[in-house]
């Protein structure tokens, strides 16, 4: 019988209060049985619960400690072919735990090199400044970090292991090359002295999904809640997403993803900033013309749905920034060429409605040759690069500005004021507000 992936959000009972608790110290699951489950509806006892605060089931639901949560998020699996609305239980809320993947895009030869991307940032300048990302930590939400490899490419690495999730047999900085290990190299080019976290929720082989990500999240979220969290700042670069909206429930149903404030995974990012934690999610790429079909070839269980959805080799006429790459409260990044154009690749805008319309925030430099992550001579290309340098020019203001001076989104919109754009001050669905530029940031705000 096939199978579907979704999170179910339960009651609080005691079972889901020790799971919960386990997570905080290190461990992981679920050890005791449930109460209150949908029919046909499998509990993966491997997950964690994730706690929610108070909140009635028509209303988006809040996120809460373990001693507080009303509510607790779990991974289960259903009936491939049931009907949804049948699954639903007194008290319980079914949503979608749609896969996930890297915003890949095919090998190409650079644009241009490192030290052209550092001038045109203005690091030395940030440098003078002591804005390096010293202190600061960087989430690198990705596939996992290879820092034998960033140490070949001429990178020493500062990695905190004792912040990580899921608990995996890989050490933490010890996973394949691959693209947690490029935006980890391109995260340091601003800020050279951060601290990186490695947080693999993307396998080497197969899917992620959501609801790895949520993890990650609330274990991210319980770190920056504690009395005297281990860094003066967090930065949090998210290089993925979801590939087609037909990965995700039907249009319209409250449990959906991709265009819902209230989904979990939504809810978890906004607490996270509320914390002062600077997210920034890669817009995708999905330009016009392409419909980032690269991801469902990471899935080839998703491509059945896709073609009875009729959506390969058609493009995508609707929007292509969807779920937490378009809310309100990360930075959405999209790549921008050393010209300052945008990358052929790039998702434009504008977001997904029912999410933040306008869609990406600003754009960053990509296609340039830098970690090699994907080859000899290849270059770190698309929004996936481009987010995770735009993370590490966060990272290097946060070195001399605390987040009590200027919240997330108050230094969102500093960073749009002084982006380098072509004509209008207005966003544009192609580059946003236009090109990050923090050294002018920097001096404004008199760093």
């Amino acid at each position: 019988m096939p199978e579907r992936r979704v999170i179910l959000v339960l009651p609080t009972q005691e079972a889901l209060h020790d799971s919960a608790m386990m997570r905080l110290s290190g461990g992981s699951g679920i050890t005791r049985r449930l109460t209150g489950l949908p029919a046909r509806a499998e509990i993966d006892t491997r997950f964690s619960a994730v706690p929610l605060g108070e909140s009635q089931l028509t209303s988006p639901f809040s996120v809460s400690s373990p001693d507080s949560a009303s509510h607790y998020a779990v991974r289960a699996t259903i009936d491939a072919d049931a009907e949804l609305s049948a699954l639903t239980t007194e008290g319980a809320a079914i949503f979608s735990d749609p896969p996930i993947a890297h915003f890949a895009t095919p090998a190409s030869a650079p644009g241009g090199t490192r030290a052209e991307v550092e001038q045109r940032l203005g690091v030395p300048g940030l440098v003078t400044r002591r804005l390096d990302g010293a202190g600061v930590a960087i989430a690198v939400v990705d596939g996992g970090i290879n820092l034998a490899h960033l140490a070949a490419r001429g990178v020493a690495a500062d990695l905190d292991a004792s912040v990580t999730w899921p608990p995996r047999p890989v050490e933490s900085g010890h996973h394949p090359v691959g693209p947690g290990t490029m935006c980890a190299y391109g995260a340091l080019i601003a800020a050279p002295r951060a601290t990186l976290l490695d947080l693999p929720v993307l396998p080497a082989t197969g899917p992620g999904f959501l609801s790895d990500a949520l993890q990650a999240y609330a274990h991210l979220l319980a770190a920056v809640r504690v009395d005297k969290p281990r860094f003066k700042a967090l930065v949090v670069t998210n290089s993925w997403g979801v590939g087609h909206e037909s990965w995700d429930f039907p249009a319209g149903h409250p449990g959906r993803y991709v265009d819902n404030p209230g989904h979990p995974f939504n809810r978890i990012v906004g607490a996270l900033s509320r914390y002062g934690v600077d997210i920034l999610f890669a817009a995708g790429n999905g330009g016009p013309g392409r419909s980032q079909m690269h991801l469902a070839q990471m899935h080839p269980a998703q491509v059945h749905r896709d073609e009875r959805s009729g959506s390969p080799g058609q493009g995508r006429a609707r929007a292509t920034i969807m779920g937490a790459n378009a809310h309100p409260d990360v930075i959405t990044v999209t790549g921008a060429t050393l010209r300052g154009r945008r990358t052929d690749s790039a998702s434009q805008g504008p977001g997904i409605p029912g999410m933040v319309y306008a869609k990406p925030d600003l754009a960053s430099y990509a296609d340039f040759l830098g970690s090699e992550a994907g080859g000899p001579g290849k270059a770190d290309a698309g929004t996936s690069a481009a987010c995770s340098v735009a993370a590490g020019c966060v990272a290097a203001l946060r070195t001399r500005l605390p987040h009590a001076a200027l919240t997330p989104r108050d230094l969102t919109v500093a960073l749009q004021a002084d982006a380098r754009r072509r004509g209008s001050s207005r966003w544009h669905h192609s580059l946003g507000y236009g090109v990050m530029a923090p050294l002018r940031t920097a001096m404004r705000l008199g760093l």
